[in-house]
């Protein structure tokens, strides 16, 4: 499109940026940070579900005031467009790695919401690639960007503790609503053998996808594990982020690991309903992970830190120390520092620069495969697992390492 049409948003001068996925979690949090950044032009938008695509048609045309984006069924398409500079990606997960290669083979940088990989093998193919082909990748958690979770890493990371020697995190708790199986056709605005994907072939129901003309409820497919490992990598991949961040081990893992679970047996949904995992570190610190509140307390020789994600009435940061002054410390000219700014001006900033976002490939790598860890554990029946996280393989056994891999995936969908 002739920039003249742009006005100030010329893309000569700004980021195109594609939105794949435009559902929830796109107006929830993605679109409107691009939309008002003076370094971007949103250029194009895709989903696979039309209503939900003119919705995003629509939201861009009223924020510029001229309909500039060209809308997309298919993000393959969305791909080839070479004014399109990078991609959001905001789609079920178990499309996130399979979008995220494509996008990276096409030349464009990423963003790409947590968590980034379904399985360990396609998160290493997914790192592995970015560094090849140059882009700029940023996982698009914002927990780096709340400043408690940022304060008690750089305090953590400068030794305030003291040595440390237990990490412990919690998430929510997963919820399901009353659920009755029952299967009908696709509704008409959604070309649903294109939202399956990579995924199993089954036949459609709305509770295991989203509801239509809706961008406010939760939707379905975060509970249905043909699309999603549910609260164990959904939130995990938030909070254990920053537990790594904190104990400077964002792009190594854990030497065990061990977690007990139980899944959800209903008729439509099976994500985990509890779990209880256990990590050793090959420096002795260990980590204890659970479905609870949501949360990352740090214990040291000196002393501990403790971030409740929320906060309450009396501590509406829910940040907290065993000694306040612990909090009220001095981060040193000489010291540590770490940015703190939001995931997306992160991005765009690299974007332009060429440099490492704060959570880039490798770290979401790492932080999602902890994640996978535990999950795999509960599914071998809760036995303690040797990881190599050099190799990233469970080293002599032949069960574990099978749960690494993705399935073969339906043509022609590819990783390779």
């Amino acid at each position: 499109m002739p920039g003249h049409l742009f006005g100030a948003a010329a893309p000569n001068k700004k980021i195109s940026i594609g939105m794949i996925g435009m559902g929830r979690q796109a107006y929830h949090a993605n679109l409107e940070p691009f939309l008002k950044s003076p370094d971007c032009v949103v250029t194009a938008v895709c989903d696979v579900d039309s209503w939900r695509l003119e919705q995003g048609l629509q939201a861009v045309e009223k924020h510029y005031q001229k309909r500039l984006a060209k809308g997309y069924r298919d993000f393959r398409e969305l791909l080839a467009d070479r004014n399109v500079d990078a991609v959001m990606i905001s789609t079920p997960d178990h499309w996130h790695a399979p979008m995220a290669i494509a996008a990276i083979k096409a030349g464009k940088d990423v963003a790409l919401e947590k968590p980034i990989t379904r399985y360990i093998n396609e998160g290493r193919i997914l790192a592995d690639l970015v560094v090849r082909h140059q882009r700029v990748f940023r996982v698009d958690s914002e927990f780096r960007s709340l400043e408690p979770m940022h304060r008690a890493a750089e305090l953590v990371r400068n030794g305030r503790l003291g040595k440390l020697h237990t990490i412990r995190t919690g998430v929510p708790k997963e919820s399901f609503p009353q659920e009755a199986e029952t299967v009908t056709a696709p509704p008409p605005e959604m070309d649903y053998d294109l939202w399956l994907g990579p995924a199993p072939k089954v036949d459609y129901m709305q509770k295991r996808v989203h509801t239509p003309h809706d961008l406010k409820s939760r939707p379905g497919w975060m509970r249905s594990l043909d699309y999603c490992d549910g609260m164990v990598t959904n939130w995990g991949t938030h909070l254990n982020d920053i537990a790594q961040w904190g104990a400077g081990t964002e792009r190594t893992g854990p030497v065990e690991v061990k977690a007990t679970g139980k899944f959800h047996n209903g008729g439509v949904w099976n994500v985990l309903e509890t779990f209880d995992a256990w990590y050793k570190f090959a420096n002795g610190l260990e980590l204890f992970y659970q479905m609870d509140a949501p949360h990352v307390r740090f214990e040291g020789e000196k002393g501990w830190i403790q971030v409740n994600y929320g906060g309450d009435k009396l501590n509406p940061n829910g940040l907290q120390a065993s000694d306040p002054k612990i909090l009220r410390e001095k981060i040193g000219p000489e010291e540590l520092h770490f940015p703190l700014r939001s995931e997306k001006t992160d991005f765009i900033e690299c974007v332009k620069s060429r440099g490492r976002t704060l959570e880039d490939e490798e770290v979401g790598q790492r932080t999602t495969s902890l994640c996978h860890l535990a999950h795999i554990a509960i599914r071998l029946g809760g036995v303690k697992l040797a990881w190599d996280p050099e190799r990233e393989v469970f080293p002599g056994n032949e069960a574990a390492n099978k749960l690494i891999n993705r399935p073969p995936m339906r043509p022609p969908w590819r990783l390779e």
